[in-house]
């Protein structure tokens, strides 16, 4: 479940969030709160809001030329893909002067916990113990790994449910 604010009724209108997810509206301190229930994104957006999370803000032209490093990709084509993204609530954008600055929405983890639970339910029935098994027999997995993981489990034992740092 992600959350994406907005300012008016208006605003979730003209994006046209509701043709994308499922969602719940709230009004919080005088602004309009979607919860959405899945995020999804395409691996196209995936690539930008990973330029995005390292970097925080960026132009059009920046993401860009970074996505052109491991594969060439259109600046118009960029420039669709995040208006799609401004347009679902995943990214939102300023103005400064004739740029528009562009910014991620939504937290790594809530994108990585939602990519993770469909992974798990599509391939593993639902079965997070199968998942860690096939990483674990098909990775070797260095000692601090292993006690990082050691780690977790005992605080998951203690019930505390928070992750060592």
């Amino acid at each position: 479940m992600y959350s994406i604010k907005f300012n008016s009724i208006y605003e979730i209108i003209r994006t046209g969030i509701w043709k994308y997810e499922p969602f719940r509206i709230t009004f919080v301190t005088k602004q309009f709160v979607i919860e959405m229930k899945k995020l999804k994104p395409t691996d196209s957006e995936l690539k930008v809001l990973q330029i995005l999370w390292e970097k925080k803000v960026a132009t059009v032209r920046e993401i860009n030329d970074l996505l052109n490093q491991s594969k060439e990709v259109g600046y118009t084509t960029t420039l669709k893909i995040m208006q799609i993204m401004l347009d679902k609530g995943i990214l939102s954008r300023e103005s400064s002067g004739r740029q528009h600055i562009y910014k991620a929405e939504v937290q790594q983890t809530e994108v990585q916990q939602s990519l993770l639970g469909r992974f798990i339910d599509a391939t593993f029935k639902g079965n997070a113990t199968a998942l860690v098994m096939q990483a674990l027999g098909n990775h070797d997995a260095s000692s601090e790994e292993l006690a990082q993981i050691k780690a977790l489990i005992e605080e998951m034992e203690k019930g505390s449910g928070q992750r060592p740092a």
